[in-house]
């Protein structure tokens, strides 16, 4: 099948953000044409990322400062997947929350109540915010044998000067302390944030695509429950890392731009 068959039932293009619709504070050079091309086809998006550390809000504020249209402006972040994940899953119940200010006002406005001393359940996210005696309060819940729930499974977050430890390095952490790793983890490659986005869309798995610039998230998420996975090379996918990866894209572009004769 060619490449505009295979892009002809896509109603919705579920992009991730850094690194494949702009890179740190700077668009990359044609989404906005991208995003023009969607509304002329009838089609729509979401912004789908793991950055847990981050507020939907936040997020939505600066698509409007990069000049995105507030119709385009649809955010869905692994947080609030997660969010909806245990108010569904232990109702009336209390989590250990590990997350930054902005998460945890986040996280209070979707339901989920709080309590760090006596938890029925732990929730954690990237928490750019943490310290000792959080890393302490959490081993501790996760050695109890509490419920243990991650938002994703990021080991590091780029930068516009390099990485951070993300998520996945906090969880390893907890591992080496208390031989146990989460129950569940909610964001790409995983199921819960697929079965939000399904929820928030009203669009069945076939008519969505998982656009992104990682193998081992996007493109993986895509392989993973039956979506088209394209993959862009704008971010930190090489050529190299795409040929030796076993996680194969449906379709590879150079940047969503490159996509637009064949919508």
């Amino acid at each position: 099948m060619d490449t505009k068959a295979l892009l002809s039932g896509i109603r919705c293009f579920l992009l991730d953000m850094d690194g494949t619709f702009y890179l740190g504070n700077q668009l990359i050079e044609g989404s906005l044409d991208f995003l023009d091309a969607l509304g002329r086809t009838g089609r729509q998006c979401l912004f789908l990322t793991n950055n847990s550390s981050k507020s939907a809000d936040f997020y939505k504020q600066k698509l409007a400062r990069m000049g995105v249209p507030e119709r385009f402006r649809n955010v869905l972040t692994s947080g609030q997947a997660a969010a909806r994940y245990v108010t569904n899953r232990f109702p009336g119940k209390k989590a250990f929350l590990l997350a930054n200010q902005i998460e945890t006002k986040e996280m209070e406005a979707l339901g989920v109540q709080i309590d760090q001393e006596h938890p029925d359940y732990v929730l954690i996210a990237f928490d750019t915010e943490l310290d000792y005696h959080k890393m302490t309060m959490l081993c501790d819940h996760v050695r109890a044998g509490l419920p243990y729930i991650a938002t994703h499974p990021d080991f590091n977050c780029p930068t516009e000067t390099g990485f951070i430890p993300d998520i996945g390095a906090t969880i390893a952490y907890v591992k080496a302390s208390t031989g146990r790793e989460p129950d569940v983890v909610i964001g790409k490659p995983n199921s819960g944030i697929v079965e939000e986005t399904l929820r928030v869309t009203g669009l069945k798995k076939e008519e969505m695509a998982m656009v992104g610039d990682r193998l081992y998230t996007d493109i993986a998420t895509g392989v993973n429950f039956g979506m088209l996975s394209i993959l862009v090379m704008s971010g930190e996918t090489t050529a190299e890392m795409a040929e030796a990866s076993p996680i194969k894209p449906g379709l590879t572009f150079g940047r969503l731009a490159d996509m637009i004769p064949y919508l």
